[in-house]
């Protein structure tokens, strides 16, 4: 049996929704501590770690689309939720010791660094743990296609997608359909055809296009993370 290749470097994706627990908006001070944590681990093994944080905890452009609001205008305000969250995440990075850097696609000098790549990855060769928030810095365009972005950028191996509380792809909603099929393993055309909800379809195929291969697990399972990078089949894979 061939060896799984080594995992140096990962791209994870966290949402808005994820770090808000239970109470499905906000910032819950518990569950950062949780993932600080869990990132800790794969630190731990010497593997460098760069993050995408949504922001639909605080705000959604789509949602203020849905209500009038102009889609760039709000989409622009999601981009700030996500500099939000990227601020608090490394506020529970850096209490653990870790060393942490935000980055932003949109420019705010005086409380984060714009986005530069190079530097992203001489931050990731330093052992820094590197939060990419603000999107790609443009409306129209999720957070999940900042995270295929940034992952092909930084050269990162793995695609980390954390879900909360489904352990992977399924057909259907597993939450309302107890007889949602799981998928153990997926290419990127099967997930564009059978429109599974795995992220946009954008980002899908720049996944598709750059070979980036993607994890998609449930970021409440302890131990979970560090056991992805070691090469345990955890979640749905999903590759070309």
């Amino acid at each position: 049996m061939s060896k799984a290749p080594k995992i140096e470097r990962i791209l994870l994706k966290l949402s808005g929704e994820a770090l808000a627990g239970d109470r499905g908006y906000g910032i819950e001070a518990t569950v950062l501590e949780y993932i600080a944590e869990e990132i800790q681990s794969v630190l731990e093994l010497g593997v460098d770690v760069g993050i995408v944080v949504g922001g639909g905890n605080i705000f959604r452009g789509v949602q203020g689309s849905e209500k009038g609001m102009d889609r760039s205008t709000g989409d622009y305000m999601g981009m700030l939720a996500t500099v939000i969250n990227g601020l608090a995440m490394q506020d529970a990075l850096e209490r653990m010791g870790i060393q942490t850097r935000v980055q932003s696609a949109i420019r705010i000098e005086q409380v984060v660094e714009p986005y530069i790549r190079r530097k992203a990855t001489r931050h990731l060769e330093k052992d820094r743990v590197v939060i990419f928030a603000g999107g790609i810095g443009n409306p129209f365009f999720s957070t999940d296609t900042a995270a295929s972005l940034r992952a092909m950028e930084i050269d990162a191996d793995l695609l980390v997608m954390a879900k909360k509380g489904v352990d992977g792809v399924y057909d259907s909603d597993p939450k309302t359909n107890k007889d949602a099929k799981k998928y153990d393993e997926l290419n990127y055309m099967e997930v564009l055809n059978k429109k599974l909800k795995v992220m946009d379809a954008t980002a899908v195929s720049l996944c598709m296009d750059n070979k980036v291969a993607m994890v998609v697990y449930d970021m409440n399972e302890k131990g979970a993370l560090k056991k992805i990078v070691e090469g345990v089949k955890i979640g749905t894979s999903v590759h070309n």
